[in-house]
């Protein structure tokens, strides 16, 4: 399979699945909307902002010209920042046509709107075809040919396979779901629990404090998910645990280096600038809180970050906070007490 595709950013993550695509033969073309950092890459042959030290194979083409990523492509990955994705789509929208198929690759929701972003680009695009590409994978691995496994989701079969059979490969292993709406909110609220066991590891906490903000954590993903219209299932499956695990763990989580900092006492302005690219779950926790209150769903660890992110509460206040709450059940959020026979 020969395709022509585009792709909307070239950050890591962008950058890494161009990698991917040029080395299965794709045409690919990657915007940047930097003009500067498009003439750094094209004269070191890699782009050492984002991904420092891979040689971007020769076919791999980057340009500072939007039109040149989007016109006369059969595919077209979003891979911007969630909160620029309705900027770059309105202002460009008379150049893509409805053939194309929309595949983002972004995690987040959209702040004020609360939309996630399938909902922007149906907003936006509402005659393309659409998928979202999420899961645990690191742009640094997926570059380096490192084995990762993630799910294109969309509503058609046919599309998902479709994106399935553009990405596989023997290193890449994509599985389907119809669950868009539990894989986009997947990649976007797991952000905000990687936040959280950063702060955790900021402030010193062990493994111990971690597990429980995971496990926990999940739990405020699914309920959140299922009140959303996502399927319970999709939070167990590699848009949920599987990224989660990925992103609470790993150094090379920007979320989590960002939440150790804000646990060392830096501020959010100070971590963004150490962490030197998007930190998505700074965002994405204000929209989560804003939706946990619309959907009337209790999520206590967000709330908690919220209140240090946005309210200015100390951080060595959180967790006492969450270990102080009401005595519960662990299983009261997936069925109900008066179901448990013991």
């Amino acid at each position: 399979m020969t395709e022509k595709i585009g792709i909307l950013g070239g950050g890591s993550w962008g950058t890494a699945l161009g990698i991917l695509l040029a080395k299965k033969g794709m045409e690919v073309d990657i915007w940047l909307r930097n003009k500067r950092q498009v003439e750094d890459i094209k004269r070191d042959g890699e782009n050492k902002k984002y991904l420092p030290d891979v040689k971007l194979p020769a076919n791999l083409n980057v340009t500072g010209d939007i039109e040149k990523a989007i016109r006369d492509k059969k595919l077209i990955l979003l891979a911007t920042s969630t909160q620029g994705i309705r900027e770059v789509l309105s202002r460009n929208k008379t150049l893509f046509n409805k053939e194309q198929v929309i595949v983002n690759v972004s995690k987040g929701i959209e702040v004020g709107s609360l939309k996630c972003i399938s909902e922007i680009v149906k907003e936006i695009l509402p005659e393309n075809k659409y998928a979202v590409l999420s899961g645990p994978s690191h742009a640094e691995e997926v570059a380096r040919e490192i084995p990762t496994t993630i799910v294109s989701a969309s509503v058609e079969k046919e599309v998902a396979e479709y994106v399935q059979d553009v990405f596989m490969t023997n290193y890449f292993r994509v599985y389907t779901n119809p669950d868009v709406v539990g894989v986009e909110l997947g990649g976007a609220l797991k952000n905000v629990i990687a936040l959280a066991a950063g702060v955790s590891d900021g402030l010193g906490y062990g493994d111990n404090t971690k597990a429980a903000l995971m496990t926990r954590g999940i739990f405020e993903m699914a309920r959140l998910g299922e009140k959303m219209g996502g399927n319970l299932n999709t939070f167990s499956g590699l848009s949920g645990i599987g990224d989660l695990i990925v992103t609470c763990t790993s150094m090379l989580s920007r979320n989590r280096r960002a939440g150790i900092l804000i646990g060392k006492g830096y501020s959010i302005d100070e971590a963004i600038e150490e962490v030197g690219m998007v930190v998505e779950g700074i965002k994405t926790t204000k929209s989560a809180y804003e939706l946990s209150k619309k959907y009337g769903v209790d999520m206590p660890i967000t709330r908690e970050l919220y209140q240090v992110l946005y309210e200015g509460k100390s951080v060595k206040e959180s967790v006492p906070n969450l270990m102080g709450r009401d005595k519960k059940h662990e299983l009261e959020n997936i069925v109900s007490i008066e179901d448990l026979k013991w």
